[in-house]
């Protein structure tokens, strides 16, 4: 039997847009995946918006894959809001990590540097190039996601959605310190997610749980592996006890 959503449904407004349309993706994945789960149980119960509330947190690690940086750890934590609609859970969130700008990418900022450089000075300047070392990178992020959930054999919830994300990046280096380059990497930036994962009640006060996430920015996206624990502050919903 199949996952039954709980609570009112949502009606999304406005216009077609990248938001609509990554809204549209979730929800064709929570289909699917609802629809794939041939021995999920039904008993995630109606909620609606009184059972919005702040029902536990969780501290994670994780490890990512960044495009421009190299591969590194994060760490973070999240806060479980309960359920706004039909199987809709609202998780805010923290996360950190930092790491080392590849070389590869230096190299191209370093090009860019030059041409600007070279473009102020008289024909025939001597110029050697900038060299701009090393560069940290770090980025702390904060973040509402959502998660389609249900309930399946083994005492396991299953989960699947989408969030939005706030990025406050900060680079650093001894030879940018000061500089526009140090004034170019320090910024904020809008990015959202797709992610799913596995959670495992432990008990009724405590679960364990894992998620895969890729998140996308303008100019950066990786994948993460997430693994954290789960204190809860309130008795479990309607489908998430144990020996269900």
């Amino acid at each position: 039997m199949q996952g039954r959503p709980v609570g009112r449904r949502l009606r999304m407004q406005g216009g077609p847009g990248v938001l609509h349309r990554v809204g549209y993706l979730v929800v064709g994945l929570g289909l699917f995946l609802s629809t794939g789960q041939a021995g999920a149980q039904t008993s995630l119960a109606d909620y609606d918006y009184e059972h919005l509330s702040f029902r536990g947190f969780s501290f994670e690690g994780g490890y990512i894959w960044p495009t421009t940086a190299d591969p590194t750890y994060t760490i973070g934590a999240r806060v479980d809001l309960g359920y706004l609609g039909p199987g809709l859970r609202l998780v805010p969130g923290v996360a950190y990590w930092s790491s080392t700008m590849k070389d590869s990418e230096v190299r191209e900022l370093e090009r860019n540097v030059d041409g600007l450089v070279e473009g102020q000075l008289d024909p025939g300047t001597p110029y050697d190039g900038v060299d701009l070392g090393t560069i940290d990178w770090s980025d702390f992020i904060l973040s509402m996601d959502g998660h389609f959930v249900w309930s399946v054999p083994l005492n396991l919830l299953t989960f699947a959605g989408g969030g939005m994300s706030l990025h406050i990046m900060d680079g650093d280096g001894e030879a940018i310190a000061g500089t526009f380059v140090e004034d170019l990497l320090d910024s904020v930036k809008p990015g959202f997610n797709l992610h799913g994962g596995l959670e495992y009640p432990m008990f009724d006060g405590f679960r364990l749980y894992g998620v895969a996430r890729y998140e996308l920015m303008e100019d950066l996206r990786y994948f993460e592996l997430r693994l954290g624990g789960q204190i809860m502050l309130t008795g479990p919903a309607s489908g998430e006890e144990r020996n269900r």
